[in-house]
């Protein structure tokens, strides 16, 4: 995980610096590291970006107690998964991976509101989709029959045109991260799906 450890140095010093002030803590890989506009596409929720570059699913849960120490949120979203599938892992082993998030996040923050966003329809992943949606529907079922303080976030369906396909408008020119529209997308369906001061 040595190629990680800039990425993760960056976000301690981050906490160090501000505090370790959140209402809400998104966690996972570049998608929501890349979200500039979090802060004010979503103000409601007090936001804290602690996405880190290329992670995986199983990176998150390696440094989870590094990135999360001295903070004290009142939810936790997640995105992460989607570079595991990318590089070759089974989605049965995104599942596990998700297993163990699910109980370090339980460890280390007791009863707090969790939130997962699905694996999301990349273009440029396109050729293994049934992949994404058959781990997006492990992760929901576990979610739904056995871990009570986790809500499940359906980004997946929306990013979809009617032929079925994702929309290209939703991600930049590389095909696997979100442009600003996508980001448009993704703050309905959350701000949504976890209505404050509704």
């Amino acid at each position: 995980m040595f190629w990680y450890e800039d990425e993760v140095k960056r976000l301690e010093t981050t906490g160090r610096q501000t505090g370790y002030k959140a209402g809400t803590i998104f966690y996972g890989s570049s998608t929501i590291r890349l979200w500039d506009s979090m802060q004010s596409d979503l103000p409601n929720l007090q936001p804290v970006n602690l996405g880190f570059g290329g992670s995986t699913l199983a990176a998150c849960v390696w440094f989870f107690a590094r990135v999360m120490h001295g903070y004290k949120p009142e939810r936790l979203v997640v995105y992460a998964g989607d570079n595991d599938l990318g590089d070759g892992r089974h989605p049965e082993e995104i599942f596990i991976f998700f297993q163990q998030l699910a109980a370090v996040a339980k460890q280390h923050f007791g009863d707090l509101p969790c939130y997962f966003i699905s694996l999301k329809p990349s273009v440029r992943r396109w050729n293994i989709a049934d992949q994404f949606s058959f781990t997006n529907g492990l992760i929901a079922k576990e979610i739904a029959d056995r871990l009570p303080d986790w809500q499940y976030i359906d980004v997946f369906t929306a990013m979809l045109n009617a032929d079925g396909r994702p929309n290209r408008d939703l991600f930049l020119d590389d095909g696997l991260h979100l442009s600003s529209q996508g980001y448009n997308l993704w703050k309905t369906i959350i701000a949504d799906k976890i209505c404050v001061d509704c």
